[in-house]
């Protein structure tokens, strides 16, 4: 994997997403007191003012809602792997909750191995993880139909 690849910044909100993220699971913060599902983690609940949450685990299902292919990639590492897509996913289990990411066609696939052509809103997608300079990082595949 190419180190001078972007990795997550940490921080004490976002840090149990990572970890998870680390044992191959995808979750969302919930509040524990209303219920409600929020991301990006943050310390107060927006919708009850509740400081309590849990992180409740998601199927890794969803749709793509929007992307976009850069040209040219906006950052030097990035320049090699042109072709590549950036990826907003709605969470087929908390449609209000939509995540940034990259299409691959496999875990440990490049950034690039699947062709901008192929990409179509609305297809439905799992997450996979990989590991980004040392970090476990969700990606999405195309659902199997």
């Amino acid at each position: 994997m190419n180190e001078s690849l972007l990795s997550p910044v940490l921080d004490d909100d976002g840090a149990p997403f990572w970890q998870y993220a680390a044992r191959g699971e995808l979750r969302v913060q919930s509040c524990a007191d209303c219920d409600e599902l929020r991301f990006p983690p943050r310390p107060c609940c927006p919708h009850c003012h509740s400081f309590a949450s849990e992180w409740r685990r998601m199927s890794g299902r969803g749709r793509i809602w929007s992307y976009v292919v850069p040209h040219p990639p906006l950052l030097p590492a990035y320049a090699e792997l042109a072709g590549y897509n950036a990826i907003v996913v709605e969470l087929a289990d908390a449609p209000r909750i939509r995540l940034v990411g990259n299409l691959v066609s496999g875990p440990d696939e490049p950034l690039n191995s699947v062709p901008p052509e192929r990409i179509r809103i609305g297809a439905r997608v799992q997450a996979v993880f990989t590991e980004v300079n040392g970090m476990t990082v969700p990606r999405w595949v195309l659902e199997r139909a």
